[in-house]
């Protein structure tokens, strides 16, 4: 006869016969060391408090299971093993004499036991069990070492990197398939950049091109893909308003020019030598170098 695993239970005729007599005397079958006189059979009961089986000393067979003489039993919940077959059911490690946790019906060492109840690596899809080094991003945990680089497949593992959907970059390979690179030094632009007229830039790349100063949040002007930040421009490039000699640089007051004959003045200062009145989109008459309104040309 077989019970699971365990080996088959073998019954002499001199055992069968003390077993029957004593069915007769007690109703049902039980056995004592001191009737037989041969070794005592020992049961090892499961101790739900600590979840560790322990000797309960000289004891019949529970439900009438059949039993080998000299064999240990583990009894849990009202199931029975040879303390042989009592094993981890991941592992198989013996654990008639050591505490075991049971989950989803299934007897296991503590070792196993944590592993199912660990998180599991979402490269390796491994258990993550304390003591290993682990990544952990939204939710998500990797072992470190498997915390790799979608494109080069190096380990990542708490450098930086760059979530890209459900990819994630080392910070080179980011830069070579991703990043913008900078007009002015051709590198990739990681963070800080800015952008004109549709080019990105490093912020430290965008400067005047006369002193240097950083651009970026300043005004600035472009003459021919040249940066100008505003005192340069005026004192290097702005033409002089004919009339008040001043840089004419299109900031603040006077944002409008007026050109005639390859002189410039600020439309505030473009007027009417004699009378004053502002000529800016009106009708004048330029008289040796300077300004008139009509009706004072007709006086010259």
């Amino acid at each position: 006869m077989y019970f699971g695993n365990c080996e088959a239970f073998v019954f002499t005729p001199v055992l069968l016969f003390l077993l029957l007599l004593k069915a007769l005397s007690t109703g049902h079958p039980h056995m004592e060391g001191a009737d037989i006189g041969v070794s005592s059979y020992l049961a090892l009961e499961n101790l739900v408090s600590d979840g560790k089986a322990t000797a309960t000393g000289p004891s019949a067979p529970h439900s009438g299971h059949p039993a080998l003489l000299d064999v240990q039993e583990v009894h849990y919940k009202n199931r029975y093993w040879h303390d042989t077959c009592f094993r981890c059911a991941k592992c198989l490690h013996p654990l008639a004499s050591e505490t075991f946790v049971s989950k989803d019906g299934k007897i296991l060492c503590n070792k196993c036991a944590t592993r199912e109840d660990s998180p599991r690596c979402k490269g390796c899809f491994k258990a993550i069990v304390a003591g290993d080094q682990n990544v952990e991003y939204k939710g998500t945990v990797w072992h470190k070492d498997c915390f790799t680089c979608s494109n080069c497949k190096q380990v990542i593992g708490t450098g930086s990197f760059f979530p890209k959907g459900e990819d994630f970059y080392c910070v080179t390979c980011h830069e070579t398939k991703f990043a913008k690179h900078c007009v002015k030094c051709n590198k990739a632009i990681t963070s800080g950049g800015i952008t004109y007229q549709d080019q990105p830039w490093h912020a430290e790349c965008f400067v005047c091109v006369t002193c240097s100063k950083k651009l970026a949040g300043q005004r600035f002007t472009a003459v021919e893909d040249q940066y100008y930040c505003v005192d340069c421009y005026k004192n290097f490039v702005a033409k002089k308003c004919a009339g008040c000699k001043n840089p004419i640089t299109g900031f603040g007051k006077g944002s409008s020019v007026v050109a005639y004959e390859g002189q410039s003045w600020h439309d505030y200062c473009f007027h009417c030598k004699k009378c004053s009145v502002n000529l800016a989109n009106k009708r004048f008459v330029f008289h040796n170098e300077q300004v008139y309104c009509p009706d004072c040309a007709k006086k010259l």
